[in-house]
């Protein structure tokens, strides 16, 4: 569906943010039925978070063309493949079996993230919500996207509320993304330095 959405998204923006927005609840359903119907495995794990971040990595790059300072967007890119690549590394370093799991770490924002899916779910689907309407809102190529933001928030109600709930939704998930890679990186480095400390 994703394929379709990105072949259209410039002759056709509406139809790109459904088929985008369809295939990213399609993805939540289908983990869900996973754990639902005890289909989880490693390989699905591993390939949900690859289409995720695939999916996300176009729609940002996109995004980055589109307005201006388009490092904004590339930024939000690096971070997001870091964080996540690192949280599943350090997992199976550290021999858990899900990248969620994070009873361990300090973070409370960390813990909370994977602890209450509702919470996850809505800065997961804030950040897609919120790149969904600043490409429905792309208008001309040397916008900023700061100043579109702006004049949304005191030119239309209608579409003020979901931008800022779909932003603070998205801040949120960009706090929990970089302490997940520093907390990621860690969990990294101390298996090094147990490594090295062994005869």
């Amino acid at each position: 569906m994703n394929i379709v959405a990105f072949a259209v998204c410039f002759s056709n923006k509406l139809l790109f943010a459904v088929l985008y927005f369809i295939s990213f609840a399609c993805d939540a359903l289908d983990g869900w039925f996973a754990r639902k119907f005890n289909q989880v495995s490693t390989f699905g794990a591993v390939l949900d978070m690859i289409t995720d971040r695939v999916s996300t990595a176009c729609l940002l790059t996109i995004l980055s063309q589109l307005y201006r300072p388009g490092m904004i967007f590339l930024s939000l890119l690096g971070l997001d493949i870091a964080s996540h690549w690192l949280q599943m590394y350090s997992t199976f370093l550290s021999g858990k079996t899900s990248h969620k799991d994070v009873k361990d770490k300090s973070s409370w924002l960390l813990r909370a993230y994977y602890k209450h899916r509702p919470f996850m779910a809505y800065c997961c689907v804030g950040s897609e919500v919120l790149y969904i309407i600043l490409f429905l809102l792309h208008e001309d190529q040397s916008e900023s996207v700061v100043t579109v933001c702006l004049d949304v928030m005191k030119a239309n109600l209608v579409l003020a509320l979901p931008l800022s709930l779909s932003l603070f939704g998205c801040a949120i998930k960009q706090a929990v993304n970089v302490i997940q890679m520093k907390t990621a990186a860690d969990v990294c480095v101390l298996y090094d330095m147990q490594r090295k400390e062994k005869p």
